[in-house]
């Protein structure tokens, strides 16, 4: 682990704790934190419950090209459709547009601005943030985790 990594992980995993306490909310799929802890490798743990974030470039869905369905690794919900993923340059997964009914949002203050993160609806898990820069036709790039999803080809 690099220096810059680790002290970023220190100093922010209370927040992300605080923050995914008080997200917990009534979800349609719901488990004990044994449960997810059981079910998720501890760097998909610490994305999807403490709202982390994986390393850029470090997933393989940032490559993925093929037709297909990107889904909630937490409950299986599809939630991305390959055709609004493109490649941003920013070394995560990127979409334009997520399906309906998919996803929610809430602003996210653990920076010193706001940003508006998503997550899945059925389930809470964190996928990552939705940033104004993305191409038309929303002009939003949904910057996700790959680790908050599984790949589903056509």
């Amino acid at each position: 682990m690099k220096r810059r990594d680790f002290v970023v992980s220190v100093l922010a995993t209370p927040l992300f704790a605080r923050a995914a306490q008080a997200a917990g909310g009534n979800f349609e799929v719901s488990r004990t934190e044994a449960e997810w802890r059981s079910m998720l490798s501890d760097a998909e743990y610490r994305v999807m419950r403490e709202e982390a974030t994986e390393r850029a470039f470090s997933s393989p869905l940032n490559d993925e090209k093929r037709a297909g369905t990107f889904h909630c690794k937490g409950c299986d919900l599809p939630l991305y459709s390959s055709k609004t993923k493109y490649d941003s340059g920013t070394g995560w997964p990127s979409f334009y547009e997520a399906l309906p009914r998919a996803v929610e949002t809430k602003a996210d203050r653990k920076l010193f601005y706001t940003r508006t993160e998503c997550h899945c609806r059925r389930c809470g898990s964190h996928l990552g943030h939705i940033f104004d820069d993305g191409p038309a036709p929303t002009g939003k790039r949904h910057c996700l985790n790959g680790v908050s999803l599984t790949f589903n080809a056509a």
